[in-house]
């Protein structure tokens, strides 16, 4: 059973910096996508950044270009993201998933495992 936990939510003041972790088990990720999503309620969960398994092929949304780095470490399992000059507007809970396509997606709906969630914090 594919499990994904992430870790290394916290507290930080703006212009501050946090790397969230995903670790993957249950089975190989040769083929997938790895993501990161963000919600903060009232809003719909959004696409931040993903990583693709075997190439490392990456794409962001455009609110985190230059900010923020997704990265995966095979032997280990895990996924990262190294989140720079953050903003409060980045506070939110943050989801790592996985879906087994290749293609450059935003769409939540290609991903079919997801983690509980990190909440990150912003402070202003």
């Amino acid at each position: 059973q594919v499990q994904l936990v992430e870790s290394g939510g916290g507290l930080v003041q703006a212009g501050g910096s946090l790397r969230l972790s995903c670790a993957a088990s249950g089975r190989t990720f040769t083929g997938y996508a790895m993501a990161w999503f963000r919600q903060a309620p009232p809003k719909e969960r959004d696409f931040v950044a993903a990583i693709t398994w075997t190439s490392g092929r990456t794409w962001y949304a455009d609110s985190v270009k230059g900010r923020f780095t997704v990265s995966r470490d095979n032997a280990k399992n895990t996924v990262y993201l190294q989140m720079n000059s953050l903003k409060p507007e980045d506070t939110a809970v943050y989801y790592c998933a996985a879906g087994r396509f290749l293609f450059e997606t935003t769409d939540r709906s290609f991903y079919n495992y997801w983690g509980q969630g990190t909440q990150v914090t912003v402070s202003s």
